[in-house]
């Protein structure tokens, strides 16, 4: 039986507890710092610790045997490396190999250099020569701040004006910190998104179960980019045909530029991609991005339709080994709702108490993900922008999409956002 740790307080890590804690193997989960319902979970205790050396020395205090990295900033920081210095047990990529999430302009080089699809680019400092750019590109266009920014550093600009207006708010302002110091600006991609994860072990692929994610804030795709208001797994754009060329086309070649470039990449590995519109077999097929680790909210749909355990595809991957697993999926529709809070994604309002009167609340296809939760004189407070992800399995895409809203209808909290169109392509296609 072992102690593991989690690093990290959203719903990607609520889920990744939830389903390594099915494991026969784990005896307790550590969770860093954790939300509001890892704090009261069997099981479980939240750790109010953040630096990689501080979560380092908790690792080899209490014997932790493995660590599994949720978000991106800790991997930004390091923490793996923090790790892998005192010989304990991560699973992650490295600081470096963590750059194809942290830099964007990393991402764009690294791509282009190795032949793999994504769209024309340049990147910028200068706010002048980006307006030039700009100017000269025409609308619509896409500017991306380069650094982290909690999924908010994207703007699809669709006229001049707005263009113009994200670089001032990135390049001028400081609104995004270092994050916005440097710009990367791209064409803008048409056809139908998809997330497209892995588990890396360095020179092994395991290729996770499709998904997909909804990442403007209202229904129809309207409103602000966020960091995901809703995914359901599988994705049907993703055919065998597209699964291959995906595999083929963009994840072996950057497993493989990885190790080319000395830096071998142990991790999840999210490709998220535009597969563009006509035969799956010529279609284009374009990296938008890289996150070094499992998407949120696409973790919780996938994870419930994992049926193996958790534990041995990490350890697997950790020793090298993970040409030896192979995973089974539950073949139902996982489908998972976002409730965010007021003022989500731009200044999101805390503090507001969570009420569940529980219609379908022990139904074993329903699972309630914690992302910005906690627990305040024994009641359950919002804390984050994105607050739950009610996620159901069903035989088809409508029964999932039924029973996730018909649970989320039982929760309440005030200025609760959520769409009500999840799935909506699946639906339509």
């Amino acid at each position: 039986m072992h102690k593991l740790l989690v690093i990290g307080s959203g719903g990607r890590e609520h889920a990744l507890t939830w389903a390594l804690l099915r494991s026969p193997k784990v005896s307790h989960v550590y969770v860093a710092p954790g939300n509001g319902a890892t704090a009261s979970m069997a099981k479980v205790t939240n750790v109010a610790l953040s630096s990689p050396t501080e979560l380092a020395k908790f690792a080899k205090d209490h014997d932790v045997y493995l660590t599994v990295v949720g978000p991106e900033a800790p991997l930004a920081a390091g923490v793996v490396d923090a790790f892998q210095a005192q010989g304990l047990r991560i699973f992650g990529p490295t600081q470096a190999c963590a750059q194809l999430e942290s830099s964007k302009d990393y991402a764009k080089a690294f791509m282009k250099r190795h032949g793999i699809p994504t769209a024309a680019y340049e990147t910028f400092t200068d706010p002048a020569a980006a307006h030039a750019y700009i100017d000269a590109q025409g609308a619509p266009i896409v500017i991306k701040a380069d650094g982290l920014a909690a999924g908010k550093g994207v703007v699809v600009a669709t006229t001049l004006d707005q263009a113009h207006a994200a670089v001032d708010s990135m390049l001028g302002d400081g609104s995004l910190g270092a994050a916005g110091a440097r710009v990367v600006i791209e064409a803008c991609l048409t056809g139908e998104e998809a997330s497209f994860i892995i588990m890396a072990d360095g020179k092994h692929i395991l290729p996770l179960a499709s998904s997909q994610d909804h990442k403007r804030l209202g229904d129809g795709d309207q409103g602000p980019n966020t960091g995901g208001m809703g995914a359901y797994s599988p994705a049907p754009v993703v055919s065998a045909t597209i699964h291959d060329r995906i595999m083929r086309e963009v994840i072996l070649p950057t497993i493989s530029g990885m190790q080319a470039d000395g830096l071998p990449y142990t991790g999840f590995l999210y490709a998220g991609v535009m597969i563009g519109d006509g035969d799956d077999a010529t279609r284009s097929i374009d990296v938008l991005e890289f996150n070094c680790r499992m998407g949120d909210p696409e973790t919780q749909p996938i994870l419930m339709r994992l049926r193996s355990d958790l534990l041995e595809a990490l350890d697997a991957a950790v020793d090298g080994r993970l040409n030896e697993i192979t995973l089974d999926w539950d073949p139902r529709t996982a489908l998972g709702v976002v409730m965010a809070s007021a003022g989500y994604p731009a200044k999101a309002r805390t503090g507001d108490v969570i009420t569940d009167s529980g219609a379908d609340k022990d139904h074993k296809d329903v699972v309630v993900f914690h992302a910005g939760t906690s627990l305040q004189d024994q009641k359950l407070v919002t804390s984050g922008g994105r607050v739950l992800c009610v996620t159901a399995l069903g035989d088809t895409v409508q029964a999932a999409r039924e029973l996730a809203y018909s649970r989320l209808g039982s929760i309440k909290f005030d200025g609760a956002q959520y769409r009500n169109d999840i799935a909506w392509r699946a639906l339509t296609s």
